[in-house]
């Protein structure tokens, strides 16, 4: 989703970048917009570098830019259709006033009048201004159309003067937004164990048996999960990602460090994702020194590692158990088989082979197959929508008897 954040005229400028940075961690995509007030406070090279988009400042095209063409004179116009929501913060006085008197002088008042996007206003100011009849009669107009207003926080102001009139903190205009936007917090108060990407299981203290998992789909359940407001313990082999802020993040390597770390945090746990690609062998015995190279053929025993899933699931209680399941063939018998023998409630699964569903790409193509029978086939997605949808079903099952 697209939001459009307007920068204004106050000492509280440089709080939005904190917003932006914010917001893109909720994934939005962000774009600024800056009055000329704004810049006095803090540059548009700022934004721009926090989105590696152009910052928007001018109606007709900065100073010493290009002349003015079509393309530039209906720019807001362009963004207004393309945004979801608009958020202005800091929003000064002087601005609110435009706003609630439909004033279109610059491009962010002309953007706020073009677009049917919902949109979100946090004010900051003097406390005295703030308090002004003007200014409270502006407020009440926006919020009679329908303007979310956060409101300003008590505190210590730049002017020296203590009141309400300093910006609401950065979570709580983002909470704003998601709110607005209709975004759900449908996991909190619940604890979402998430394994993710590969094990690595010792041959020698040179080589190991490993597989190709990037663990990007668990690293998409987890901030999927975050988003949506749970708590996420998530359980990681070796991969070059990192963990999304606000984890509790535990790194293991072997399959039995798994095992452990998921035995250890089962108990807190409301629902368990088991995205990780947890190998299936060991070699039988790890060598001390490293094995050298000879002329004969070498012959490496192995044996079955724990199956984390199948031991959680006869233990889970209350609790939703999630599998998932890469394939290169007979993908709906294999993951039917595989939901029967292992007693989950749900289980993802891929044709590893299939273009966009492979191994560390961005998509995924996956089938969910139900403990109540039902199968429900996904088009390419990202693994992000990928995970949201899991997160879906495991709500649907959650309601549903059995």
């Amino acid at each position: 989703m697209r939001v459009a954040v307007g920068v204004t005229g106050g000492v509280a400028a440089y709080k939005a970048a904190e917003l932006v940075r914010r917001l893109q961690q909720e994934k939005f995509e962000v774009e600024v917009v800056m009055t000329r007030g704004a810049r006095e406070f803090i540059t548009p090279l700022t934004f721009a570098a926090l989105t590696g988009r152009k910052v928007i400042t001018e109606m007709f095209g900065a100073e010493n830019a290009a002349p003015a063409n079509v393309e530039s004179a209906i720019e807001h116009i362009a963004v207004a259709l393309r945004i979801d929501a608009l958020v202005v913060a800091p929003a000064t006085a002087d601005f609110l006033a435009k706003m609630a008197g439909g004033m279109a002088d610059d491009f962010l008042s002309t953007l706020y009048l073009a677009t049917k996007a919902p949109t979100i206003v946090a004010p900051a100011m003097n406390v005295q201004m703030w308090e002004h009849p003007a200014t409270q009669e502006n407020v009440a107009r926006l919020r009679a159309r329908g303007v979310k207003v956060v409101d300003p926080e008590e505190g210590y102001l730049a002017c020296g003067m203590t009141g309400a009139g300093r910006l609401a903190s950065v979570e709580a205009i983002a909470r704003a937004v998601t709110e607005v936007l209709g975004l759900r917090r449908d996991f909190e108060g619940q604890t979402l164990l998430v394994t993710a990407g590969p094990t690595c299981e010792d041959l020698d203290p040179v080589r190991f048996l490993t597989n190709r998992s990037s663990g990007k789909m668990g690293y998409a359940l987890a901030e999927a999960a975050l988003r949506r407001g749970a708590n996420v313990v998530l359980v990681s082999g070796p991969v070059a990602l990192e963990p999304p802020q606000g984890v509790e993040f535990v790194p293991v390597r072997s399959s039995e460090e798994m095992r452990r770390a998921v035995l250890d945090h089962l108990s807190a746990a409301t629902v368990i994702l088991k995205a990780a690609a947890v190998a299936d062998y060991r070699p039988a015995a790890v060598h001390a020194e490293k094995i050298k190279r000879g002329s004969s053929p070498l012959a490496l025993e192995l044996e079955p590692t724990p199956d984390i899933l199948a031991e959680i699931s006869r233990a889970k209680g209350e609790r939703i158990v999630v599998g998932f399941a890469a394939e290169t063939g007979a993908l709906a018998e294999n993951a039917r088989a595989k939901l029967l023998r292992k007693g989950a409630d749900l289980v993802v699964a891929n044709d590893v082979t299939e273009r966009g569903a492979g191994f560390d790409v961005d998509t995924n193509i996956v089938t969910l197959f139900s403990r109540d029978g039902r199968e429900t086939p996904l088009p390419k997605m990202s693994k992000f929508e990928v995970a949201n949808r899991v997160l879906d079903e495991v709500l649907r099952l959650r309601r549903s008897p059995g």
